[in-house]
């Protein structure tokens, strides 16, 4: 069943004259999904593997969030502390930047007075060793993440999207049902460059933790000079590194840059010269004096003959950061997926349509309407539908709705179910119709509030008992009743579908009796939506008042006691 416009109409469906019809309304279609039959072990195999990624997908997304998260807390406890240095530079009328400042105190120069400041008093060897700490803990914790959860979850994309890589080259069995292998190998190959990403993140992340952890080794060794303490105990550092992060490190945060999805397009830099003799096994300075410069043509092409060979035909993605390979390897894994939902829906072929109601005062933008309904199909113990080889019963489907009041003015709180409607789609390439259906009128003092077919041709009705004070919200209602014993007649049926079949049945309209029917009081008034297992035998029932009533549908009332 369907709620919408009706766009097109196969010629196998008949002519349509469309002049002054409002088709906006709900209709009920008959959808032969043979595809899903025949070709039901593929599907299951690419459903299964794509299920499987999907997961781990997610599993990616969260990691990478909860790092960025606590690498970016662990960062503003440092930003915060340090900010302050900026704020004594200036107050005592200096021009120069912190990094200037302690590059000064590192070289041997006398201790300027804002840097004393801070060392001493703002900072202190308590607050080193508590940063310090917390940046340790950070990498650690960042660490122990890629290794438990996001190395291994990348690594398993990348074997699963191999199986389909392999299967998309089956092309006899696996091109019908979409799986196309130029999408397949472009997704490949973004899940292997995002395993490269992340065996570059740990190098990035080990070589940072290291690079802070020398910093405020130094610092400390500072700060018990300053203070005329002994420090024979500490840690020794390393003077480069302590350079080499004032000019790179101070200001910037390279894990952040990668782990981070920003507006702006952050591109890493690569150090040509230093890739170059790496892989011809020589020192950069005997490389070409324009490789710094401008690298020759050849020598690109070399590069990307290497790139080439080591399996990757993007041969810019060692400039691009973690989080915009995963949005990349997103992006290529929903077309390579998109591509199957495509040509799974061409093959399913619209072979019948009933229109049912339309929906006039309704915007054809607006989705607020809610409309109940529910589909089943059961064992036809008629013999209406009895297969002449086999002699066996068949199956008919029944189709339950409630008819907005809007719709007919003459057609007001009414239930409609719907009977053999895909067995009259069979008939009527014969000659013949069996399609027939039934208004069934609720009593004025009840509104519905959601309907569900139960099993044995049964319907359970939700109802809500309409008062007239505003003060008491009136009780609630679930009724069970036959629905293979209500009386329905016959629709008739027409090569043209712009004709509403409803008003065929206002004439023979059935009445509700409470009363004479299996009939639960709900002593709460109650909201969609009903959920009802036929294999339980129990239906789920929401109150107004946010509460969750469960009800045995098999006992009576007085038998047993609701479950709330």
């Amino acid at each position: 069943m369907c709620s919408g416009d009706l766009v097109k109409v196969g010629a196998d469906l008949g002519e349509t004259n469309m002049a002054g019809y409002n088709e906006h309304g709900l209709h009920c279609l008959a959808l032969n999904t043979t595809i899903f039959w025949n070709r039901k072990n593929e599907l299951h195999q690419v459903a299964q593997q794509a299920s499987n990624i999907e997961d781990l997908t997610e599993v990616v997304r969260t990691s990478l969030s909860v790092m960025c998260r606590q690498w970016s807390d662990a960062m503003n406890t440092f930003q915060e502390k340090f900010s302050s240095l900026s704020t004594l530079i200036i107050n005592h009328g200096l021009d120069s930047s912190p990094q200037e400042e302690l590059l000064s105190l590192l070289g041997g120069a006398r201790t300027s007075p804002p840097v004393h400041q801070f060392l001493v008093n703002t900072l202190g060897e308590v607050g080193v060793k508590r940063i310090s700490k917390v940046l340790s803990g950070a990498g650690k914790e960042l660490q122990r993440i890629v290794l438990d959860h996001l190395q291994p979850a990348v690594e398993v994309i990348g074997f699963r999207i191999g199986e389909l890589r392999g299967l998309s080259r089956w092309r006899a069995r696996y091109h019908n049902i979409g799986l196309d292998e130029s999408l397949i190998n472009n997704a490949t190959e973004k899940a292997g460059t995002l395993l490269v990403q992340v065996e570059r993140f740990m190098r990035v992340l080990s070589s940072v933790v290291q690079q802070y952890s020398n910093f405020f080794n130094w610092l400390l060794k500072c700060i018990k000079l300053l203070m005329s303490e002994p420090s024979d105990q500490l840690l020794p550092y390393n003077s480069e590194l302590v350079i080499i992060f004032l000019k790179f490190l101070y200001e910037q945060d390279p894990v952040k840059q990668l782990l981070e999805i920003s507006e702006t397009e952050y591109e890493v830099e690569i150090d040509l010269p230093l890739l170059l003799s790496a892989e011809f096994q020589c020192s950069p300075s005997v490389l070409p004096e324009n490789t710094t410069d401008e690298v020759p043509l050849e020598t690109m092409q070399r590069v990307r003959e290497l790139v080439q060979f080591g399996g990757f035909s993007d041969i810019e993605y060692l400039r691009r950061t973690l989080a915009k390979e995963f949005q990349l390897m997103e992006l290529s894994f929903k077309e390579a997926f998109q591509m199957p939902f495509t040509t799974i829906s061409r093959k399913i072929l619209c072979e019948d349509i009933l229109p049912l109601f339309p929906v006039p005062t309704l915007p054809k933008s607006s989705s607020s309407m809610r409309i109940p309904t529910s589909v089943s199909y059961y064992e036809d113990s008629s013999g209406a539908s009895v297969t002449p080889q086999t002699g066996q019963n068949q199956f008919i489907d029944y189709v339950s709705f409630q008819v907005p009041d809007e719709c007919f003015s003459d057609i007001v709180n009414c239930i409609c179910i719907v009977r053999g409607f895909m067995h009259d789609s069979h008939c009527l390439k014969k000659g013949c119709s069996t399609l027939e259906a039934v208004l069934l009128h609720v009593p004025v003092d009840y509104q519905c509030v959601d309907l569900s077919l139960y099993k044995d041709s049964q319907i359970v009705l939700l109802l809500n008992k309409v008062t007239n004070t505003s003060e008491s919200p009136g009780d609630g209602c679930m009724v069970i009743l036959q629905a293979s014993d209500l009386p329905y007649i016959s629709i008739s049926r027409s090569a043209h579908i712009d004709v509403w079949r409803l008003p065929e049945l206002k004439d023979s309209v059935a009445y509700l009796h409470i009363e004479d029917e299996k009939a639960r009081t709900i002593p709460h008034s109650v909201v969609a939506p009903l959920a009802v297992s036929a294999s339980r035998g129990v239906a789920c029932v929401f109150a107004a008042r946010k509460r969750a009533l469960v009800y045995i549908l098999e006992e009576d009332e007085d038998e047993v006691s609701d479950a709330e």
